[in-house]
């Protein structure tokens, strides 16, 4: 459904954790070098579990070279810098949403070159940022929400639970 592109991750815990997102919704993960951890992490395949054979995963050099193999795309940076909050963006299928590293975010440049394109999450008092893991897992499910999750399992199995 969608692309979820991380700049630079440095945790592989939340890079396994964005992985298994992407095994449960259908969306594709593009990584950008350098990476902060081995792709054979042991963390990193613990937070990704039994979900990584379900999940299309891509490499880059550069953030350069991902712009240059889908130069038509529609792209979204999430940021904490972000002018528009993520829930007035209107995601079409195929977007790429575009996630930084864990302690520096995404470059300034990058910021400032596409302010409308910027979204933001938002948080009360001094709160410097969100886990990034849930980060994705907030813009990609409001995604789906405005597609009404269309092919998702969406009815629950309280029907078999006892309520007495």
């Amino acid at each position: 459904m969608f692309n979820i592109v991380l700049v630079e991750p440095e945790i592989p815990q939340n890079t396994g954790n964005i992985a298994r997102t992407c095994a449960a919704t259908g969306c594709r993960l593009h990584l950008i070098k350098p990476l902060g951890f081995e792709v054979d992490d042991k963390h990193l395949k613990r937070a990704g579990l039994d979900y990584w054979d379900g999940v299309d995963i891509f490499y880059y050099e550069n953030l350069g070279e991902l712009f240059e193999k889908f130069p038509s795309s529609r792209y979204f940076y999430f940021t904490t810098k972000g002018l528009k909050n993520y829930c007035e963006a209107q995601f079409e299928e195929g977007d790429f949403l575009v996630f930084g590293k864990e302690t520096k975010g995404l470059p300034e440049e990058l910021l400032k070159a596409n302010k409308k394109f910027c979204l933001r999450i938002p948080m009360v008092g001094e709160t410097r940022s969100l886990n990034l893991s849930n980060s994705v897992a907030i813009a990609v499910y409001e995604g789906l929400r405005q597609h009404g999750f269309k092919g998702f399992k969406t009815e629950g199995a309280l029907h078999r639970l006892k309520w007495d």
